[in-house]
């Protein structure tokens, strides 16, 4: 006899500035869910681990301070700034390949999903305003990858198959570890 699980109603809500939107959702949402999930998950994790482990090691100086200057970019000048202060250049060699790495990791076990979404997200903020190009319209692949991101942590997609359901529901004495600790809620889902 097959197990029968209980799904719950598949309907969103949410009000934002006195505008409320409802909607009904497919059953296969989660899977689609997982699948955003994963795929960011491998894409960053591979793009992280071959930065740190290529010949040549890293290095953020030249993106920094050239992409932005030809392109048309609003944010020209953040760029050429963050590219000549050394220890900024210096700090980015190291944020962009670890973090890649450690969001992709994140998302790969469903761990600390939402932070690691987040994080996701705003790295590919600064990839859309660096590798700025609106000659087809303002969307491109970085704005895409952004709103993908935001997809997951607001679907909490490291509860569909991921370590961050269980590690909320870690019983303390009585109580789950989100119940005591309610701003984990923030970095976990």
């Amino acid at each position: 006899m097959a197990a029968k699980f209980e799904t719950g109603v598949n309907e969103l809500e949410s009000r934002v500035g006195g505008v409320t939107v409802h909607a009904k959702v497919h059953s296969l949402s989660a899977w689609f869910v997982l699948a955003l999930r994963l795929m960011m998950g491998f894409a960053f994790a591979y793009s992280g681990f071959t930065k740190l482990v290529a010949a040549e090691p890293f290095g953020a100086g030249g993106y920094l301070a050239n992409v932005a200057a030809a392109n048309g970019n609003p944010l020209a000048p953040v760029f050429a700034w963050m590219g000549a202060t050394p220890w900024f250049v210096e700090f980015a060699s190291v944020a962009v390949p670890w973090g890649e790495l450690l969001i992709g990791l994140g998302l790969l076990v469903g761990l600390m999903t939402r932070l690691a979404a987040f994080f996701g997200a705003l790295m590919m903020l600064m990839f859309y305003f660096g590798n700025w190009e609106v000659a087809h319209g303002v969307i491109n692949g970085d704005f895409a990858y952004m709103l993908v991101f935001l997809s997951v942590a607001a679907f909490a997609g490291g509860r569909i198959l991921g370590l961050d359901r269980y590690v909320e529901n870690y019983d303390l004495g009585g109580e789950t570890l989100v119940e005591r600790y309610p701003a984990l809620a923030y970095v976990l889902g």
